[in-house]
């Protein structure tokens, strides 16, 4: 069984404005190196997307994926799993966001990816941490930039 990933890091904005940032994806090739391109394919309730295509390029992995989203009621935390892709067989991801001291917001990146390719788990493992580590900088980048 795949093991989960888990990231955290504290963003100087409100958690409303963080999440904002997660549910764009139209600017997710703006701020996130790796996504190409990035589109809504099935629309959700209150602007948020139920499902989204993603072209990865991240040098050596490459992929054409679309996830399903669930938006947690109270906007502080939204959830996927893979749909579909090429090199992936599952993805299992989330954000949850804390609201902290002085308008500040702590959020936690969780992933479990299982792909079509044989890997070893400490290069599995590594590469998550890498891919759950970069998801946050980038993110705190674009709310705080």
């Amino acid at each position: 069984m795949a093991e989960k990933t888990k990231g955290l890091i504290s963003i100087d904005a409100p958690a409303d404005a963080v999440m904002d940032v997660i549910a764009d994806f139209a600017q997710y090739p703006e701020w996130v190196a790796a996504a190409k391109s990035v589109e809504v394919t099935a629309p959700g309730q209150g602007g948020r997307a139920d499902r989204v295509r993603f072209v990865l390029d991240a040098g050596m992995v490459k992929d054409t994926y679309e996830l399903q989203y669930s938006w947690a009621p109270d906007g502080m935390a939204v959830s996927w799993e893979l749909i579909s892709g090429e090199i992936q067989k599952s993805q299992f991801g989330s954000y949850t966001l804390e609201p902290g001291p002085n308008g500040t917001t702590s959020v936690t990146y969780e992933l479990t990816v299982d792909l079509t390719i044989p890997m070893i788990g400490l290069f599995k493992r590594k590469a998550e941490k890498i891919i759950t580590d970069t998801a946050l900088k980038e993110l705190k980048k674009r709310v705080e930039g």
